[in-house]
């Protein structure tokens, strides 16, 4: 599996990469913009990361960059149903700092060409709450069209957030321009 463009690359979790994801499962911004509620420890992520080798219906993936191997996100493709030819989708930034810099966007590209191209899906669905305009800008710059709302479906400290349900089809992918990427 080669999924590297121009700035990044995707590579498989590793345990080593678990104190970041832990951090980033702290960070307050980033777990109101994937509406996260939950705690975790740095052992249960560790024991995450060594489950995930034993489980096909999945692919968790840390976003590096070229130039100096950093992680600086990470996305899951999961849920694969091969029977429908369908999966779920989520990514995260590391920090807010990282977003708004196209990081995320080159990295759905990726997903969305290793998806139709190698695992031969048709479809792939995500859910995003309303307040992550950035989110969303990213998730319909790389092709996802929104397909219905859960109203007011995230209670977050006292404030309510619908939940935006995309997906991609592999039509709708073939119909994107710049599909091509080293």
């Amino acid at each position: 599996m080669n999924l590297t463009s121009e700035r990044i690359y995707l590579r498989s979790l590793k345990e080593t990469d678990a104190p970041l994801l832990l951090a980033n499962t702290n960070d307050k911004e980033i777990r109101y913009m994937t509406g996260t509620k939950s705690t975790f420890t740095l052992e249960q992520i560790q024991q995450h990361i060594k489950n995930l080798d034993e489980d096909p219906s999945r692919f968790d993936l840390a976003i590096c960059l070229n130039e100096n191997d950093e992680m600086i996100g990470e996305l899951s493709i999961s849920d694969i149903e091969k029977d429908n030819n369908k999966a779920g989708f989520r990514i995260s930034m590391c920090s807010i700092e990282l977003t708004g810099k196209g990081y995320g966007t080159e990295a759905i590209r990726l997903v969305l060409k290793f998806v139709f191209e190698e695992l031969k899906l048709n479809r792939l669905q995500l859910e995003v709450f309303s307040h992550n305009k950035r989110g969303i800008k990213a998730y319909e710059k790389t092709g996802f069209i929104r397909e219905g709302i859960l109203r007011e479906s995230l209670n977050y400290n006292g404030h309510y957030s619908d939940e935006i349900i995309m997906s991609i089809l592999k039509s709708d992918y073939g119909k994107l321009e710049d599909v091509t990427l080293t």
